[in-house]
């Protein structure tokens, strides 16, 4: 069940960015805001090997893709096709990573002592959550539409 509303969530991002040129994907939801569509697709691709890779599963030495909130901030010469691409890679590796650990499979983090599997789940699904209502108010700037 997790892992289906994480795919639904995962999915819900990628449709409300479909059938949008790169140049609409950077367009930043209003002053002095520079969220875009394509910045939280590329924030989502960070989250997920942080969650997913390097912390539940303990794959410390993956490179870093951005620095320092750099994914919302350096999208002039962003290539978008490359950065989904990067996107649907991360999630699969994501999945692939953790698919054979328990959902009560615990690991430390610089906070907290112990978070389970289930816990970055469920964090996950709600981190898509939050991000595809802001998805849902980009969208809507940039052409009008919304929904699912």
């Amino acid at each position: 069940m997790l892992q289906g509303w994480l795919d639904w969530q995962r999915h819900t991002l990628l449709h409300k960015c479909a059938g949008l040129t790169a140049e609409q994907l950077r367009i930043a939801a209003a002053e002095p805001s520079n969220l875009t569509l394509l910045g939280l697709v590329r924030h989502m691709t960070l989250v997920e090997r942080q969650w997913f890779r390097s912390r539940a599963a303990g794959l410390s030495e993956l490179p870093e893709q951005f620095d320092d909130d750099q994914e919302f901030t350096d999208l002039a010469n962003a290539d978008a096709e490359a950065d989904f691409a990067a996107f649907r890679a991360e999630i699969e590796a994501a999945d692939e990573a953790v698919a054979k650990l328990p959902l009560d499979h615990e690991f430390a983090t610089k906070r907290t002592p112990a978070i389970s599997l289930r816990w970055v789940y469920i964090h996950m699904i709600e981190e898509y959550a939050r991000h595809n209502g802001h998805a849902d108010l980009l969208r809507e700037r940039i052409d009008g539409e919304t929904g699912d």
